[in-house]
């Protein structure tokens, strides 16, 4: 296939501005879902969590044919916490999609990955999606964008972008601005892609280099490298060489069993694929992300691809609360480690290091959100693990101690802005930039400590009633802040094994917030709820009424508990003190302390 022949293109958007909609419309109106088959909304966010939490973590690939050219589409993700997705998805393309919402304009994760995009030197074509809203504000949306290149430093070869004006949602488009008539289609915005969107400049004929940008596994295949052919051209059933990372070792040479090519939203064997095409490979077990695919005769590597500095870390550990082992499958250090390496071959943001206990392993990364999809994946999986509080990353700078300094892009209802600011306030956050919205909205920048703003998402969740927007991205390093507060009650502590009762929650309810309710197995060092004084507390939640034939008063028969807080994943790891580990189940999240019994915390605490 001629290089002219196929166009590698990214979509860039925020969260529910369309992007995956989008992508939908494009293999509808090319033919690749054909009349019989049925359709599946946003075919291309396949992972579970990224249809529960409504956002991409993993960017794909699909393709489609448009008049004798075949547009290869990488969706790729809009959270800063996902920079290393976003970095290998635009290695692998030659301009990328900016989808902006018509009300909405353009938002903080728009800039994020439009400023990687720009930094590559990558043309544009931005959509305005959802032109036929009521509340669209198209024209000065527009004027948005404009001033978004413009404060990123864009040159004027970027500046000059093509706009095209759709409806997503039914697969109508135009070019320019307006809004697309009822018997509209995507031609438009296709025959813009093929237009403003050069091919590689890559020369097939030149000796071969491909990067390996992605990894994948087939029960048949094995390890299936995936990538782009920069230059040269990769031939099924030659022989290519493997360079590693490591100078050091000699590149591995070797046939390849099988060469793949994406086709719609699957792959199909070809025999070639010459530079700038994008390859789905089998027959190296070695191979990871980064590693170049080059001439046997001449290897020469490609520059591996750079990504964001983790900023987070936490340690993973096996469970051994009593309850360990009812609900998982993996439970050794052993599965634990093998999983978290396979973790980070797929995954170039994610380090992993040893600790002082051979049990426990240290994972760092983007932020607390990837960290936390991270351990809702292996929970999936069948792992059982205990987790710690998210720390820092602390950097020495002209020899003083600094910490990340983290960028919060809240939109909410105007309303709800003073909950925002007051939220910020005690996790020493600034607020930078407020900007009013037409549309009743407000959006409010924020930067603050990293460790201030663990929990800020969940937290502005529930004071929003789900309203608010968040984005948080790194943006630079700041000198250490000092302490932060972090929960006004300490932790109530289950002091033996059992099965609470109604009787002796109704009693202690008065005392703390309780996060079980009745019938429920509790032991020893569990923590049941955050009591009202900041010291820990020590309760038996498992104690029952005495049976007698004497009845005090008629309210000892009724007992009236509040619905319990549940912890989830994220508030859990969030609210959890730095004696405290937070045990994730198949089936179950709990708190619990690091030393179940109290007379070794008393221990513990009177060492310290």
């Amino acid at each position: 296939m001629a290089g002219s022949s196929f166009r590698n293109v990214a979509l860039i958007a925020h969260v529910d501005h369309g992007k995956t909609t989008l992508v939908d419309a494009m293999l509808g109106a090319t033919g690749v879902f054909q009349a019989h088959q049925e359709r599946v909304d946003r075919v291309m966010d396949s992972n579970d969590q990224e249809r529960e939490r409504g956002i991409t973590i993993l960017a794909k690939a699909a393709s489609v044919e448009w008049k004798g050219t075949r547009i290869n589409l990488v969706d790729t993700p809009g959270h800063a916490d996902f920079g290393g997705e976003v970095e290998r998805a635009l290695a692998m393309v030659d301009g990328v999609l900016l989808l902006v919402d018509a009300a909405e304009g353009p938002m903080p994760q728009t800039r994020y990955v439009l400023s990687k995009a720009l930094a590559g030197g990558l043309p544009s074509v931005v959509v305005i999606n959802k032109v036929d809203r009521p509340d669209a504000r198209v024209d000065e949306v527009v004027d948005e964008i404009y001033e978004l290149f413009f404060s990123l430093d864009a040159g004027d070869d970027h500046i000059e972008f093509p706009i095209v004006s759709t409806v997503a949602r039914e697969g109508r488009a135009i070019l320019g601005v307006g809004v697309p008539g009822p018997g509209a289609d995507l031609a438009p915005l296709l025959d813009t892609i093929v237009a403003t969107i050069g091919a590689s400049s890559g020369d097939p004929a030149a000796p071969l280099q491909a990067l390996v940008t992605n990894l994948d596994a087939s029960d048949y295949l094995g390890r299936l490298a995936i990538g782009r052919v920069v230059q040269g051209t990769l031939r099924a059933g030659e022989q290519v060489a493997l360079c590693h990372s490591n100078d050091e070792e000699p590149p591995l040479r070797r046939r390849l069993t099988q060469l793949l090519g994406f086709t719609g939203l699957g792959r199909s064997e070809v025999e070639e694929r010459v530079a700038g095409d994008l390859f789905v490979l089998a027959g190296f077990p070695e191979v990871e992300i980064g590693d170049t695919l080059a001439d046997p005769a001449n290897p020469q590597p490609l520059p591996r691809l750079s990504v964001d500095e983790p900023v987070l870390r936490m340690t993973f550990g096996v469970n051994m609360s009593p309850l360990a082992g009812r609900d998982g499958k993996f439970l050794t250090s052993r599965q634990i480690k093998a999983r978290l390496d396979r973790e980070v071959l797929g995954n170039v943001s994610i380090r992993i290091g040893a600790t002082s206990s051979p049990e426990v392993i240290e994972v760092a990364g983007r932020g607390e959100l990837q960290l936390a999809v991270l351990i809702e994946s292996m929970r999936r999986e069948g792992f059982e693990l205990q987790v710690s509080r998210p720390e820092v990353i602390i950097r020495e700078i002209e020899g003083k101690p600094h910490e990340p300094l983290e960028r919060a892009v809240v939109d909410v209802p105007d309303e709800h802005v003073g909950t925002v600011t007051q939220a910020a306030a005690p996790r020493k956050g600034k607020v930078v930039d407020l900007r009013p919205g037409d549309s009743g909205r407000t959006v409010v920048t924020i930067e603050a400590p990293a460790r201030g703003l663990l929990g800020f998402r969940s937290l502005l969740m529930t004071t929003t009633r789900g309203t608010a927007l968040v984005h948080q991205h790194h943006a630079g390093w700041m000198p250490w802040a000092g302490e932060l507060p972090h929960r006004s009650g300490g932790a109530m502590v289950a002091d033996r094994k059992g099965v609470t009762t109604g009787f002796s929650l109704d009693n202690l309810q008065k005392r703390a917030e309780l996060f079980v309710g009745p019938g429920v197995e509790v032991y020893e060092g569990m923590v049941i709820g955050e009591a009202t004084r900041p010291q820990e507390m020590q309760v038996n939640p498992t104690k029952g009424k005495q049976l007698t034939n004497i009845r005090t008063h008629s309210a000892d028969e009724a007992i009236k508990l509040k619905p319990p807080r549940e912890h989830t994943l994220e508030t859990a790891i969030e609210w959890i003190a730095g004696d405290e580990l937070v045990e994730v189940t198949p089936n179950a999240v709990r708190v619990r302390k690091r030393l179940l019994s109290e007379p070794e915390r008393r221990q513990a605490k009177k060492r310290s």
